[in-house]
């Protein structure tokens, strides 16, 4: 009989973990106690083996380890490091590389330290699940079993099939540098995660010391291991505000079809508009100029006063 190959969550039996907090986030459930998973024996064996597996493991940090320096620690003494590390953490500074991104400019990130990041991914696996769960279906980056493909095909469906032909483009500036953390806090305990211990961990995590720069007061440095997950939940009140406007809107009367539905919104003045996100990049798709125009004020406004970033003009 043929060997079924395992699913790489399905090591150490976690995998039934996750299904159960995601389908408890889905039920809106509130999750106190979430350090006491993220620090037992599997789900650190787990995050040690994802690790090792990544590329950028043999990358090194301000300490200048890389995961060949401690892949001949026991197993057991790797587990016990990082339950220290959840029981009092302390992050090591964050090493800065600059990376070209073309017309002379250059992409910022922050390389943490090995132990750091197998402390990252352990909080990572536990928190994914739960997110997931609240995300908008149309956030494509960094996410499980999505890709620029999915955001391609649903941006040609919206124009091809639907017929939205104006586009709103808004570029922000510095996104993953410009992060404000007390916002990003509150966004994750109204996401459900209430476990005070792990945003106190999570504070400090973003607050980690950048090499040559000093403490930071605000963003989640590219490079990070949480700083995809991080980024996507700044961006849900983005995704879920346009979405509520047309897509999602809650109307009195339950429709049996969103076609229905929708025939019965265009008679309303309501502005037909359907966002398409991939990380910081993002678009939202509109019937008419005047909607379009309307939305690129409206879509500036939010992200200066709901979450505090910047707009780039020349770029939007």
């Amino acid at each position: 009989m043929k060997r079924k190959k395992l699913r790489h969550s399905e090591y150490y039996s976690m995998q039934d973990c996750f299904d159960r907090l995601y389908a408890q986030s889905v039920g809106g459930h509130h999750f106190y106690d979430l350090t006491g998973l993220m620090s037992s024996k599997d789900n650190i064996r787990l995050a040690y083996r994802n690790i090792k597996r990544n590329t950028g493991s043999k990358t090194a940090g301000t300490d200048k380890l890389t995961i060949n320096d401690i892949l001949h620690l026991k197993v057991d003494d790797v587990i016990a490091k990082v339950q220290a590390m959840f029981k009092w953490y302390e992050p090591q500074s964050v090493r800065r590389v600059f990376i070209p991104k073309g017309k002379g400019k250059t992409r910022p990130l922050g390389i943490p330290t090995i132990w750091d990041r197998i402390f990252q991914q352990c909080i990572l696996q536990i928190l994914e699940p739960i997110c997931e769960a609240r995300f908008h279906k149309h956030s494509y980056g960094f996410r499980p079993n999505r890709s620029t493909h999915h955001a391609k095909a649903r941006l040609e469906f919206l124009i091809n099939q639907s017929g939205l032909h104006h586009c709103v483009d808004v570029d922000i500036k510095g996104f993953f540098d410009n992060v404000n953390h007390s916002k990003l806090l509150k966004q994750m305990w109204s996401l459900g995660i209430r476990d005070k211990v792990l945003l106190s961990i999570i504070s400090r995590l973003i607050k980690a010391e950048i090499e040559g720069e000093g403490v930071p007061t605000k963003g989640t440095p590219q490079g990070g291991i949480l700083s995809p997950l991080l980024s996507n939940i700044v961006l849900n009140e983005l995704d879920w505000w346009i979405s509520d406007q047309w897509e999602t809107f809650e109307s009195r009367y339950t429709y049996s079809t969103n076609g229905s539905k929708y025939q019965h919104l265009k008679k309303t003045t309501l502005k037909e508009c359907f966002i398409v996100r991939y990380a910081d990049d993002f678009k939202v798709m509109c019937r008419t100029r005047s909607h379009a125009i309307k939305m690129n004020y409206a879509l500036k406004d939010f992200l200066r006063k709901r979450l505090h970033l910047e707009t780039s003009e020349e770029k939007s």
